[in-house]
């Protein structure tokens, strides 16, 4: 296992990180993913208040003794508030459920929305409280974890009030690279959201894609594409159980630059969309934005670009299929509501045939929609 210095905190951490989103099933289950994790080298653990009992199945590891505090960096995240007085009752309420004095570091969870960028920035806001609570020692660090558009992201950054942010990243979604180059210069740690399920399903990759990727896995290439990249400090491994962490970490040693193999591998895979989407490709340039209909287009066009590229029908129907049902987590109307208005026409680079892709893109990936994972359980 590999560490890197998340920013300004100065704490180094395993370059995989375990999420425990996932591991809900029991008291038990959640302790021996924790040991195993351990064993591994994995010495940081990110829970939520929002992750159903996870905090309480990890206070009840902890406070068992089987997990020695002294090995961990634990980390949660609590939803941004109004006021100060309703994250300082978060906050200790978290504390509680953790059987801790203190947290290793918070994040403000889900800085999705202009408004929760107001809610940070209000003197008697949330960061009150989080700022009382880095003073008496109960809280060490302060971050943020975000879904938001890249305008927010920057904007949550250049408050200059986090010493670390988690973001989406991977090498199938970039459109983030610009809050990494900032979070670096100011010397902030940056954590990658699940880069194997958010970035594409990538336990389970559709034989197409396995093949443009041979020698090698999509996993092994996501995961080195990330690792190479010395400004990333951690990857979040969500796994249900102890048998989940084996095949991630097998790279936990790899974080070094690409070799000249993986970069082949990882440039192939760019010219094969680029030929198989010919002149229907989606560039990700986002200049289309904004849709009367709420529509986020660049986003429904990247899954188009990957289903007809790669034979990712799963991952984008699983992506698609939240639009409407997710809330400011994954904010926009489904590709149907397109009423081919055209406003978005003239400022397409590559003049596609929106209406059209939109189109076709919910044909290929609408279904049934799914809840969030923890509000499954």
């Amino acid at each position: 296992m590999h560490y890197r210095r998340l920013g300004k905190t100065n704490l180094h951490l395993s370059v995989f990180s375990l999420g425990t989103m996932r591991y809900l099933a029991s008291a038990e289950v959640a302790q021996q993913t924790v040991q195993r994790a351990l064993q591994l080298g994995i010495n940081h653990i990110e829970t939520a208040q929002g992750y159903g009992k996870s905090e309480s199945y990890l206070g009840t590891a902890l406070q068992g003794g089987l997990v020695p505090r002294q090995q961990l960096h634990v980390t949660t995240k609590l939803t941004p508030t109004l006021d100060a007085d309703g994250m300082a009752r978060r906050i200790d309420q978290s504390l509680q459920a953790l059987g801790l004095d203190y947290l290793d570091a918070l994040a403000i969870h889900g800085l999705n929305t202009p408004e929760h960028l107001a809610w940070i920035r209000s003197p008697q806001g949330c960061m009150q409280a989080v700022q009382q609570a880095l003073a008496d020692g109960r809280v060490r660090h302060v971050g943020f974890s975000t879904h938001a558009a890249l305008e927010v992201i920057l904007a949550a950054i250049a408050t200059e009030q986090f010493e670390f942010v988690n973001l989406h990243y991977s090498y199938f979604f970039q459109r983030n690279a610009p809050a990494i180059a900032l979070a670096h210069q100011q010397d902030m740690g940056v954590f990658i959201i699940s880069p194997a399920d958010k970035g594409g399903l990538l336990y389970t990759p559709p034989p197409t894609l396995q093949a443009l990727c041979a020698p090698y896995t999509p996993l092994h290439l996501n995961y080195r594409f990330l690792l190479s990249d010395p400004r990333i400090t951690t990857l979040s491994v969500g796994a249900a159980n102890p048998e989940e962490l084996d095949l991630p970490l097998v790279v936990s040693d790899q974080s070094g630059p690409l070799s000249n193999e993986e970069a082949k591998a990882l440039e192939c895979l760019s010219l094969h969309q680029i030929n198989a989407l010919g002149t229907d490709r989606c560039s990700q340039c986002y200049a289309c934005l904004p849709c009367p209909e709420l529509i986020q287009i660049p986003e429904v066009l990247r899954l188009r670009n990957l289903a007809v590229a790669y034979d990712m029908q799963a991952f984008g129907r699983y992506r698609y299929q939240m639009f409407e049902n997710a809330g400011h987590w994954f904010p926009g109307t489904k590709a149907n509501r397109c009423t081919a208005c055209g406003d978005c026409l003239p400022r397409c680079p590559e003049q596609l045939d929106i209406p059209a892709l939109l189109q076709d893109t919910h044909q290929r990936l609408n279904g049934q929609t799914r809840p969030r994972l923890w509000e499954s359980i």
